[in-house]
Order: structure tokens, then sequence, then C-alpha cells
């Protein structure tokens, strides 16, 4: 039967927000094609992709490297942090520690943030904590310190908190200069290479017009923001809508290949993972 019905799920942030303005607004030709629009955080949406809930979702890149089967990753819709990304962070005061033989609390098991920091530093205990309640839970000393991935990265010290390592600063140092690929956007293989060739345009057409339109998709987008003013929300924003999220280009491509090749040489996912895209 023809698909004349898609669910698109991104997480509830303000990035993914920006993305979407393009398709949420009605500036961007479906071609029929209804399209409906899920919000889950982002561990929740990978969990929901190894049951190939969605047709088109935003995963982690570490979630991908066991969907390969399921699902093909499409040619835009990534979040790299080029030269920042993931914060550990700790309690000021606390005094000078790292990750090494501590208890961290993580946003879920499955999200890239994980994956580098095992790459970091192997040798650690986590506690997974929802994504927007990680500053609080080192704050009251259920962990000692916390991986703070979406706006957290920008009010961490407005919360007593202290950072301990940028892993998106890590990363570049350790790759020569190579963008930390954090998330992305996949298709259900099974729509099929028609299909799967319309909406892959159809989502590039929206983060292209976002781009475009930034001022209106800022507007958009904050109400997305958790807490995050106008001007906090643009600058999110620009960290991880741009230029390598509507085409990766040379640099994002080598920066996923190098961060699948790490993770399975150290056996933290179970193949390699070839970067091929969909459309």
């Amino acid at each position: 039967m023809p698909v004349d019905r898609i669910t698109v799920a991104h997480s509830p942030d303000s990035d993914d927000a920006f993305m979407f303005f393009g398709l949420a607004s009605g500036a961007v030709e479906t071609g029929g094609l209804v399209v409906e629009q899920v919000l889950a955080d982002i561990e929740t949406l990978n969990r929901a992709a190894f049951e190939g809930r969605y047709e088109v979702s935003a995963v982690s890149f570490h979630a991908y490297a066991h969907l390969v089967d399921k699902y093909a990753l499409l040619p835009h819709g990534a979040s790299m942090g080029d030269k920042y990304g993931p914060i550990v962070v700790a309690r000021q005061g606390a005094g000078p520690h790292g990750v090494k033989g501590t208890r961290v609390a993580i946003p879920g098991t499955l999200t890239t943030a994980y994956l580098a920091l095992r790459i970091y530093e192997p040798d650690f205990e986590y506690v997974v904590v929802p994504f927007d309640e990680i500053q609080q839970a080192v704050l009251d000393g259920q962990a000692e310190s916390g991986l703070l991935i979406h706006e957290g990265q920008l009010t961490y010290q407005d919360e007593g908190l202290r950072k301990i390592v940028d892993l998106g600063e890590w990363w570049a140092e350790r790759t020569g200069g190579l963008p930390l690929p954090l998330g992305g956007n996949i298709i259900r293989r099974d729509l099929g290479p028609e299909m799967i060739a319309k909406v892959s345009k159809m989502l590039h057409d929206s983060i292209a017009y976002a781009l475009s339109h930034r001022p209106e998709a800022v507007e958009y987008a904050l109400q997305f923001g958790r807490g995050l003013d106008r001007a906090k929300t643009d600058r999110f924003v620009g960290m991880y809508v741009n230029d390598l999220t509507l085409a990766y280009g040379d640099r994002g491509r080598r920066g996923l290949e190098r961060l699948m090749s790490d993770a399975f040489e150290r056996g933290l996912i179970p193949q390699r993972v070839p970067v091929e895209f969909a459309a």
C-alpha cells in the first residue's frame, strides 16, 4: 500500500524544533504527504527505534550503531559539537577530581555523550538520570559529576556547577579538529527508495528554510528552550544547527567514521558501522 502519512520523531529541544520549523510552519511542500511530529527525549527515541516505531527519527549515533539493518542514515539533520559538546560537571567547591573511579549521572546508555565519555575514560560508575534532572542530581549528591547534554551546557555555571571536561573540546584535540557527531536523523529502510528520497528532500528543505529564516525559526524554537532566553536559545541553536546539519560534508563524515571506528575498537559497539547515506 502507498504511504500517505509518516511520523517524524525528535527531541523536545530548541535545536530540533528549529530544524523542523519549515515543516511546522507549512512553508515546506510535502507533496500531499501528511507529516506527524512526535516529541520525546533522546533516550526514549533511541529505545523506540529498536522497535522500528517511527518512520523517521532523531537518534544518538551510539544507538544508530545497533540499528543499521533497520534504518538508513539521512544526509542531513546531524547535531555535531564543533570543538564543544557534552560537558561533565561537578559541584562548585567539591574539590578537584576527574571522571576515573567516580559515579557519574548520565542521560542514557545509548546516548553518544555516554559513548564519548567511555572512550575518554572507561573506568567509572554511572547512574541513569533524565537529562533535564542531571544538574540537580549532582547538586543533591546522587552522583559526584554529571554528563550534560542539551541546554544544560549553557546553564550549568548559573546552577552552581563547574566543568570537569568538555568532550567536544577533548574530541577536537584528539582528532585534529574533527567535530564530535552526537545525533542524526534516520529513516526506515522498508519505506523504499522513492519514499526515502521524497522524505529526505522534505527534511533537508525544512532545515534550509529555518537557516534562511533564522529570526522566525528562533522565535518558534523559544517555546522548546526550557528556561533559555532568546539570546541563549539563539546561541544554542547555532551550536547544533549549522552547515554541518544541512550536509555532513567531508569533516562531518570523517568525524562520524572516527567515532564509529574508535568505539568498535574498544568493544563499545557490536559492529563496524559504514557511513553511508540514504539519499
